[in-house]
Formats: C-alpha cells, sequence, structure tokens
C-alpha cells in the first residue's frame, strides 16, 4: 500500500521525535485523528512517564496521556524503531551556542538517526525552527547518502511549529499549518498527513518560503517587543507610564498591535530564532541590523531591572549586597511551568553577582532543574505573609493568577514589578516601583 493511501485510510504510523512542548501535543492530535503514533525521545524519564499514563507538561492536562494508552500509542528511546513509523516528524530542539550561533547538533544527530533506518516510502518532516535551507542543506545530504533518492524513495518536508504554551484560544490542532516540501511529492504527501489531524493546512511552494515564514513570524514579534522596552526605558526617565500608553495606543482599531515590555525574552523561540537568520543572512553577504539592535535591546533588559532594583534599595537606605530578595515567578510567561530561556534566571544569577541572597516563588515550578546556560539548584519558597515580611524586595518577573497579589502589595516591604502585576492594587505597606 503506498504512503497516501496509508495516510487517507488512516493506518499510517506516524512517529514524532522530541516529545516535549511541540512533540508531545503533535503526537495527542495524530493520534485523535485515528492514527498508530510511536513518540521518540532520549529521556527515558519521559518514557516510563508517558507509560504510565502520567503528563510531565502539565498546562496540557493530565488526560492528553491517559487518553492515548492502548493499541494505537507507545514511546520508546529506542531510535532503531525508527523503521516502523510510515511518517517521521521531528521536533528537536534548535538552541544558540555561546556566541548567538545556530547550535543544529540536536537535528544532525536526528537526521543521522532517521538515516540508519531510513526506507523506502517513508516522509520526514522537519518542524524545529531553524534558517531557510537547513531542511535542504542538512537534512536531505544525510537522507540521499544512503542511495535513496529524494521523491522516488523518501519524502521531505518543512513544518514549523507555532506552539504557545499556555494559550487558552488555540491549540495545536486550530493553529494553521503551513507544510512546504523540498519536491513537490513531498509538499503534497506532508499536507495530507497533517490534514487528518489540523483542521488548516496551508501548502507553500517550498521548504525554504515554510521555514522564513517561521522566522518572520518570530522576527516580528521580538523587533515589536524590542520597540517597547526601549520605550519603557524613555518613558519611565520621563515619569510616564508605558503600561497606560500602550493600553492608549491600542484603542485605536486598526494600525496597531500591542506588545508589553517585561524583564526579557523568554521560551524556545523570540530569543533564539531571529539569530538564525542573522547568522544565515552573513552567508549571503547582508547585515540584519535591524534583528541585531533589538536582540540587543531585549537581551539588555535583566540588566536595567537589576539596575531598577539597585535603585529601590538605595531609596530605602539598603544595598545590594546583603539583601533577601525573592524573585516572583520562575517561568517565563504566565501560568505555565515553562522555563526555557527565562529572563528569571538571569535576574537571580545577576543579583546573586552582586551579593544579594535570593530566592523564589513559582506556583507552577516547585524546583529548577539543569538547563543548557543555568544549573540552579533551588526549591520554590512558599508566598505567605511572613515570609513577604522577611525580604528586602519582591522583583516581580511573571505574573501568574495563582499568586495572591493583594498579599504581596499588603505584606512586601519593597517591589520591582517588571509586569504590570499589581496594577490597581492598594499598598498600604509596599512601595511599589514599576519597571
Amino acid at each position: 500500500m503506498s504512503l497516501i493511501e496509508k495516510i487517507e485510510k488512516r493506518t499510517a504510523v506516524v512517529g514524532v521525535i522530541g516529545l516535549g512542548y511541540v512533540g508531545l501535543p503533535l503526537l495527542a492530535a495524530f493520534h485523535r485523528a485515528g492514527m498508530h503514533v510511536i513518540g521518540f525521545d532520549i529521556d527515558p524519564m519521559k518514557i516510563k512517564l508517558l507509560h504510565q499514563g502520567e503528563n510531565y507538561l502539565k498546562h496540557l492536562g493530565e488526560d492528553l496521556v491517559r487518553n492515548m494508552l492502548g493499541d494505537r500509542f507507545d514511546a520508546t528511546a529506542d531510535f532503531s524503531r525508527l523503521g516502523e513509523a510510515d511518517a517521521i516528524i521531528v521536533c528537536v530542539p534548535t538552541p544558540l551556542g555561546h556566541h548567538l550561533e545556530p547550535d543544529l547538533s540536536y537535528i544532525e544527530k536526528t537526521a543521522d538517526a532517521i538515516a540508519r533506518t531510513l526506507r523506502a516510502g517513508q516522509l520526514v518532516v522537519l518542524e524545529s525552527t531553524t534558517y531557510p535551507r537547513t531542511t535542504r542543506e542538512v537534512m536531505l545530504p544525510r537522507f540521499e547518502a544512503t542511495g535513496q533518492r529524494l521523491g522516488r524513495d523518501f519524502y521531505l518536508a518543512f513544518s514549523p511549529e507555532r506552539e504557545d504554551p499556555g494559550r487558552k484560544d488555540h491549540n495545536t490542532v486550530s493553529i494553521p499549518k503551513l507544510v512546504g516540501g523540498l519536491d513537490a511529492v513531498s509538499g503534497r504527501l506532508a499536507t495530507a498527513l497533517y490534514a487528518t489531524a489540523i483542521r488548516q493546512v496551508v501548502p507553500v511552494s517550498s521548504a525554504e518560503v515554510a521555514e522564513a515564514a517561521k522566522l518572520l513570524e518570530n522576527i516580528y514579534r521580538a523587533v515589536n517587543i524590542a520597540l517597547v522596552n526601549e520605550m519603557k526605558v524613555v518613558l519611565d526617565a520621563m515619569g510616564i507610564d508605558i503600561w497606560e500608553v500602550v493600553d492608549a495606543a491600542k484603542t485605536k482599531p486598526f494600525g496597531f498591535q500591542a506588545f508589553y515590555p517585561g524583564p526579557g525574552l523568554g521560551g524556545h523561540c523570540i530569543p533564539i530564532d531571529p539569530f538564525y537568520l542573522t547568522w544565515k543572512a552573513r552567508e549571503y553577504g547582508h547585515a540584519t541590523r535591524f534583528i541585531e539592535l533589538a536582540g540587543e535591546v531585549n537581551r539588555g533588559m535583566p540588566d536595567y531591572v537589576v539596575s531598577k532594583v539597585g535603585l529601590a534599595l538605595n531609596d530605602a537606605r539598603k544595598s545590594v549586597k546583603g539583601s533577601k530578595i525573592l524573585i516572583l515567578g520562575l517561568a517565563y510567561k504566565p501560568d505555565v511551568d515553562d522555563v526555557r530561556e527565562s529572563p528569571s534566571f538571569e535576574l537571580i544569577e545577576k543579583l546573586e553577582h552582586l551579593g544579594a541572597h535570593v530566592d523564589y516563588h513559582d506556583p507552577h515550578v516547585p524546583a529548577t532543574h539543569k538547563m543548557r546556560h543555568h544549573d540552579l539548584k533551588m526549591e520554590s519558597k512558599p508566598l505567605t505573609a511572613q515570609s513577604l515580611a522577611g525580604y528586602d524586595c519582591v522583583v516581580v518577573s511573571t505574573n501568574h493568577k495563582a499568586i495572591d497579589w493583594s498579599m504581596v502589595a499588603n505584606h512586601a516591604k519593597l517591589v520591582v514589578d517588571t509586569r504590570n502585576a499589581l496594577a490597581g492594587q492598594s499598598s498600604p505597606k509596599a512601595i511599589i516601583v514599576k519597571a
């Protein structure tokens, strides 16, 4: 039976490599569509939890994994089983190196693993965000080195992930899916595959268009966040509330979209993806000054927050050195447990470097774990009226709904609010400084 027939009859086996914030909900979407699914991940603990019906991504709900358990689901760390899948979707990390250069090692290792079991009739789709031509220049040669040929023996496409953890109005199934093949046949097969599980699939002319579109989406956000962050610094010096300014501007029904400032960029996309294009652009003799300037502004926000903390403590006749400081929120955005690239880690490290004793509270992140650029071993501290009174300064880094903000306003001594979380709160005890 041909691959298109398997897809149409929903007998195709879909393998997803990388069972994180992108891969796990995608695996579940194909399972709900009636496909047989196999999840692949190098983390044996994830595999163990999945077989036990436990979801380690709490914002997706406990039922997501439980509903998959049965004959059509499996999860494994054994990559020699990749040959069992008719379609393989790659959702692995694409971080930056220490010099803001793309780190494609996860894609390269995954492509090598696929090549070892690549068989006739298989479709491979890359979803990891990367610079244009990665699918063609990094994955394709590894597959063709097996002696098999694109469009005849195997098929290859790119379809960018568009996950936004914690969002309630859209999910994996409802977000339109871009698909671009390295050839026409690959594009049609990938489009047909995603159409079984995603409500709207948008085919484009090539993998390169799909790769570039994803970068444009994220660069658009990064540049606009940099704009409002820069406005925040300028308006703060003028004594003008940036939050009120943004709310005023967004009353215009056209020509403006609201973006909000913060202590820095977090997540798996915005702090990283724009630099994939700046790096690739140099190969073609072009400088991406606009994008790099936005990155410079956004990367400087943790230092700006630390300076505001220092000034606020100074006004209270205290120094950063020796002060007890509580970071409220470790996740990079509200109401999720996602700490990837979170600026809270930078705030903790920078304040500790200045001699402060720093704790954190996050109702969604009970403890830290080793990350690529951070190795903090900390546990979330309880948030009570008594504990708040014990800190010289509280820094709001994430405005989780689960945090009792009225208690913070009533019992903290000094609050540096980077998220406007205490807007409208009366503060009989706390001095509130917006940052």
